[in-house]
C-alpha cells in the first residue's frame, strides 16, 4: 500500500491517479475534503481508504495493512496565510511524525517541499541540501518558512545519524499547474486564471513591473506541468538508492506574458492583456524571477526530459480546461 496524505489536493490527486491507474499496489488518501467540490478530484479513481489526518496514526498502527510508503503531499499550502501555528503544526510537526512513522516501519517518505523556501531568490535556486546551504535560505512567508523548517530538520538529524528512513526525498516544487486545481480558488496556477479571463472575454490582467531589470508582464518562472512532478514522484518510488531533497522545475524560466500567449494560443483566442501594480502589501516580498537548477535530479539519475510551457498549456487546455468534465 502506498499512502498519499493531501491525495485529494491537486499535486496529491495527480500522484493518486496516476498509481491507481497502474494497478500493483493499493493506494490510500489522507486529506480533508470539507464541503466543496474536491472530492471529485479522486472520483474517477479506485482508492482503498480516505482517512481523516487525525485518524491517519490509529489507521497505521493496524496490522492488516503493509505501507510501502507515504507519500507527503499533505499541507497548508496558501501562501497567504497568516496563522503561524496552524501552519507550523501541519507542515512542521505533522511531517516529523511521518518521518519517524516510516524510519520505524521501513517505509519509504517522500514529501512535498517548496520553491517558497528559497525566499526572493538572492540566495540562487541550486537544491544544495547542506546545512550551510539551507541557512542561507530566506523564505519570504510562513508557508515557505515552515517547509523551509522541515528541510533543515531533515538534515540536521541526518547528520546527528538521528533515525531516519532508509528512502526518502523531498521536492522542491516550482510553479505547477495542470488538472485538479480548481478548489484552490485564489491560490490557483496563473495559467488557469488567465484561461478563465480570456473564457469570460476578459483582458489578461499581469502585474506591472515594479523593477528596473524586468519590463511589464516580464516578471519570471519556472512554470511546471503536473504530470511532470508526478513523473518525478513515480521515479524515486522505484529507486530506493535515491535519497535526498531536489528541484522540481523544469530549468527554464519563462516570463508571465510567455505563459499568457501560450494559453491564448491553445485557446485559439487573442491575447488582450492589461497591466495591474503589483499590490503594495506584496510588493516587498515579489519574486521577479525563479528558475530550477536541475542538475542534482539528472545527476541522480533521473533522464526524462520535462514539459516545454507551450506543450504543457496546450494539454492543459485541450485535454481539461476545454472539456465538459475538466477533471483527470
Amino acid at each position: 500500500m502506498i499512502i498519499v496524505t493531501g491525495g485529494a489536493g491537486f499535486i496529491g490527486s495527480n500522484i493518486v491517479a496516476s498509481l491507481a491507474a497502474l494497478g500493483d499496489r493499493e493506494v490510500a488518501v489522507c486529506d480533508v475534503l470539507d464541503s466543496g467540490d474536491k472530492w471529485k478530484n479522486l472520483a474517477k479513481h479506485e482508492i482503498t481508504h480516505l482517512i481523516s489526518p487525525p485518524q491517519l496514526f490509529d489507521f497505521l498502527k493496524s496490522e492488516n495493512y503493509r505501507v510501502d510508503a507515504i507519500v507527503h503531499m499533505g499541507a497548508i499550502s496558501a501562501t497567504t496565510e497568516t496563522d503561524a501555528d496552524l501552519i507550523v503544526r501541519t507542515n512542521f510537526n505533522f511531517s516529523l511524525q511521518l518521518w519517524d512513522w516510516c524510519a520505524k516501519h521501513e517505509a519509504a517518505f517522500i514529501y512535498a517541499s517548496s520553491a517558497a523556501t528559497y525566499g526572493d531568490g538572492s540566495a540562487g535556486f541550486a537544491d544544495d541540501a547542506t546545512i550551510a546551504g539551507l541557512a542561507k535560505l530566506r523564505p519570504l512567508n510562513p508557508y515557505g518558512w515552515s517547509k523551509h523548517l522541515f528541510d533543515r530538520r531533515v538534515i540536521r538529524m541526518l547528520a546527528e545519524k538521528q533515525i531516519a528512513p532508509e528512502h526518502w526525498a523531498g521536492l522542491k516544487f516550482f510553479n505547477v499547474y495542470g488538472p485538479n486545481e480548481y478548489h484552490k480558488g485564489g491560490q490557483t496556477s496563473v495559467a488557469l486564471q488567465i484561461h478563465d479571463q480570456i473564457l469570460l472575454d476578459e483582458p489578461v490582467r499581469l502585474f506591472r513591473s515594479h523593477h528596473p531589470d524586468y519590463p511589464d508582464g516580464g516578471q519570471k518562472r519556472d512554470f511546471i506541468w503536473v504530470e511532470d512532478c508526478v513523473s518525478v514522484v513515480r521515479w524515486l518510488l522505484e529507486e530506493p538508492e535515491v535519497n535526498g531533497i531536489f528541484n522540481c522545475g523544469t530549468g527554464q524560466a519563462r516570463s508571465f506574458y510567455d505563459l499568457a500567449q501560450s494559453v491564448a494560443t491553445a485557446m485559439n483566442e487573442p491575447l488582450n492583456v492589461e497591466f495591474v501594480d503589483t499590490p503594495e502589501a506584496i510588493r516587498d516580498r515579489y519574486q521577479y524571477f525563479t528558475e530550477a537548477k536541475m542538475d542534482k535530479l539528472y545527476k541522480a539519475g533521473y533522464s526524462r526530459p520535462f514539459t516545454p510551457l507551450e506543450e504543457g498549456v496546450r494539454r492543459y487546455v485541450e485535454d481539461y480546461l476545454s472539456k465538459p468534465d475538466t477533471y483527470r
